[in-house]
């Protein structure tokens, strides 16, 4: 018997890619078709698909109904809920309620492929160059900077569990019991620091709600973890102030992307000039 699409609605909020609520024989679904050129953003469409399913095995992401391999569309299930807001992550509860979502990604699955923002950001300085791509000044001048957050964190590096890295709060689904999280592109096996850093940067947590969240993720605020929290913060806007400044110039989505990266590069330079940088990178190495 032929399956009837009831109807079909596009969905706003994505960056890099289409995505519509599809209803087919009165169940709803999300249908996502890859944006163009998305290899120079460094996205591997497999890794991906391969990374959604685990996720959704480790019970936190949406169920794989529909693969496409030929044009990399994903058909998910869809997830009712509310979108999350950074303002709605802000709220008291919500910390605890993320590091659990967190744990249960973490504990999952190993995920396809390794993430390194250090790599990325070097990946993305060859695409810049290569293509005579503006980026904010000073840049070049914060390489340094970068290479220290680097060998801080692999003094005592972590054991690396499978990780989103790009945890904006639109990545969050409120189910009302659980949050779910969505959107898999840069998925890896990644230090669980990075994903906490990556995700109070991304709500713009203070010092409050930064321990919040280490503490329900490690069971107590511990320096030396505030500490990888604080320098991955740090490595999040550099390397996805590349991504938007590319974005800017090979987008066709509707987005201020290079305002974007300003944005974002400007709150990583404020860290980096921050008094406590210097005791972030020796609490790390320690």
């Amino acid at each position: 018997m032929a399956r009837q699409v009831n109807s079909i609605q596009p969905l706003a909020g994505g960056l890099t890619n289409s995505n519509f609520r599809v209803e087919v024989d009165g169940t709803p679904y999300v249908v996502r078709i890859p944006g163009m050129s998305t290899e120079l953003l460094a996205v591997d469409r497999a890794n991906e698909h391969h990374n959604t399913r685990a996720a959704a095995q480790a019970g936190v992401g949406a169920h794989v109904a529909h693969y496409l391999a030929d044009c990399n569309v994903m058909v998910l299930a869809f997830i009712t809920g509310q979108t999350m807001s950074i303002a709605a992550l802000q709220q008291p509860g919500l910390p605890a309620r993320m590091a659990a979502a967190l744990k249960k990604l973490h504990a999952g699955p190993r995920f396809l492929q390794e993430f390194n923002m250090f790599r990325l950001t070097e990946f993305y300085l060859q695409i810049v160059a290569e293509r005579s791509i503006r980026i904010p000044p000073n840049y070049p001048q914060r390489i340094k900077a970068v290479q220290l957050i680097e060998r801080a964190l692999a003094a005592k590096p972590l054991a690396t569990v499978p990780c989103h890295n790009d945890l904006l709060a639109e990545n969050y689904i409120d189910d009302g019991s659980q949050l779910w999280i969505v959107d898999y592109e840069y998925s890896g096996n990644n230090d669980p620091c990075f994903e906490l850093g990556n995700t109070c940067q991304e709500q713009q947590f203070d010092q409050t709600r930064i321990e919040a969240l280490c503490s329900a993720y490690f069971g107590s605020a511990q320096p030396d973890k505030l500490a990888r929290m604080q320098l991955n913060m740090i490595m999040s806007d550099v390397g996805w102030t590349l991504w938007a400044a590319i974005q800017a110039s090979i987008s066709t989505i509707e987005f201020d992307f290079y305002g974007w990266a300003v944005e974002r590069w400007a709150r990583a330079e404020t860290k980096m000039d921050a008094a406590d940088f210097p005791n972030w990178l020796r609490i790390a190495a320690e």
